[in-house]
């Protein structure tokens, strides 16, 4: 569902910063300019859905995008967050099946939109363009079977602290301390995997134990050390 309350600016749209397209020669960085198509999303907005089929990927300029499979039971499992600087839609588009998850914009965003052929032919012709998406695809496996090993091994506990961690490490925190992110408690249940009542009952005892402070859906960090030391990182 593609938002449309005004085209995004020459700056939202700017590719210059991803890290992925600085080993591309001027001509084909110029091609991806040439191809992209950029559009800016309300919350809200559905980018694709699971079992669609994919056209080309994302690269993500403004704003926070999260990435959930759904369950049998229609329950959402969230994937990871996209933000400024990242790429979704790779990893199906790589292996020419359908989309693979849902992606939805939780923060008004831009996102550009890159063809499967444009794709193609940056892999087949720089080989630095084709080792980067291998370790960005890596990346993504490694952090599944962190995932995987935390829900066997980790308790619902660690594991709240654990993912209060790692939004701090992509998101970071403000001159308050505060993650720069805004989740339910609902979206919090789904990353841990856990039920919505467990996260809340747990976020008031971090809060109890002086760990955090709630502002609404604001989480401020006030003991990082002892949030690590719960997460037994």
């Amino acid at each position: 569902m593609r938002s449309s309350i005004k085209r995004p600016t020459e700056e939202e749209s700017d590719l210059s910063g991803f890290h992925l397209f600085k080993k591309l020669t001027d001509q084909e960085f110029a091609q991806v300019n040439y191809d992209k198509t950029c559009s800016l999303y309300k919350k809200g907005s559905i980018i694709y859905r699971e079992g669609s089929r994919l056209t080309g990927f994302y690269c993500v300029t403004k704003g926070i995008v999260k990435l959930f499979k759904t369950g049998v039971d229609g329950k959402e499992q969230i994937l990871r967050f996209a933000k400024k600087g990242e790429i979704i839609a790779y990893r199906s588009l790589l292996s020419q099946e359908l989309a693979c998850n849902t992606s939805k914009v939780i923060e008004e965003a831009v996102l550009c939109h890159i063809p499967y052929q444009t794709l193609q032919f940056l892999i087949q012709n720089n080989w630095q363009f084709s080792h980067h998406m291998l370790q960005i695809v890596c990346k993504e496996l490694r952090e599944a079977n962190d995932y995987i090993t935390d829900i066997a091994q980790k308790t619902v506990r660690e594991r709240l602290a654990e993912v209060l961690l790692l939004l701090k490490e992509s998101f970071d925190l403000d001159t308050a301390n505060t993650l720069q992110i805004s989740l339910t408690r609902e979206e919090l249940a789904n990353i841990v995997g856990t039920a919505t009542e467990s996260v809340i009952r747990l976020l008031s005892e971090f809060k109890q134990d002086r760990l955090i402070e709630l502002q609404g859906r604001k989480i401020k960090l006030l003991d990082i050390p002892a949030l690590t030391r719960v997460a037994n990182l």
